[in-house]
């Protein structure tokens, strides 16, 4: 059977995140239909039949990879992927999301490597989706790694880098670029609108994010 449109839309997104599971498959592919998610197994399993796609039963619900991923079914990083894709989903409904890359490489080996770039509202962005607690000397590290980049002059303008993260870090402000910390998207997003509100308190911070 030849492969729809919405076939390859899938297998290029299977592709682009290393892997996804089937409920963010079914909103992002199957939203508007009158059961997403049945719809999705239906597609999914004919995919996997025809071998166009993978897939692993190690997670509920089940989550699939794209033909040109080699990972081990049961990978501890599989949960770090997921994470990004929740993170893609938050910031499409944020609205203006021009471009999302997912763990691009730049530059010399040894300096930084984001798990996302993103345009976001005209404003280019590195996120870090830190799942894990790092210490601060692992945290400074990372950072340091950022400046290398910035270094290397390779990008211009160099993008803010947002962490997302539950836990606070002691991040000092001496690096040549906006770091910024949240909880999640919208989050950083309210926290710029109350900056703009009170531009005298916060020094200003003006960003596009309408």
């Amino acid at each position: 059977m030849s492969l729809t449109k919405r076939d390859k839309a899938i297998i290029k997104d299977l592709n682009k995140f290393r892997v996804m599971d089937r409920d963010s498959i079914a909103e992002l592919h199957f939203a508007g239909l009158k059961n997403p998610t049945y719809a999705a197994n239906n597609v999914l399993l004919r995919l996997l039949r025809e071998g166009h796609i993978q897939r692993s039963t190690a997670f509920i619900p089940y989550v699939y990879f794209g033909p040109e991923i080699n990972m081990k079914k049961d990978s501890a990083k599989i949960g770090h992927f997921l994470a990004i894709v929740e993170v893609y989903k938050e910031i499409k409904k944020l609205g203006n999301l021009e471009t999302f890359l997912v763990e691009p490489k730049y530059g010399k080996k040894g300096v930084a490597e984001p798990d996302i770039y993103c345009l976001f509202r005209q404003t280019p962005f590195f996120i870090e989706v830190q799942k894990t607690l790092y210490s601060e000397q692992q945290m400074r590290d990372k950072m340091n790694r950022y400046r290398d980049l910035y270094n290397e002059g390779i990008l211009n303008p160099f993008p803010r880098v947002l962490i997302l993260s539950d836990q606070r870090y002691a991040i000092d402000d001496n690096y040549p670029f906006k770091v910024f910390q949240a909880e999640s998207v919208t989050a950083f997003i309210n926290s710029l609108k109350q900056a703009e509100q009170k531009p005298k308190a916060t020094g200003g911070i003006k960003y596009k994010i309408g």
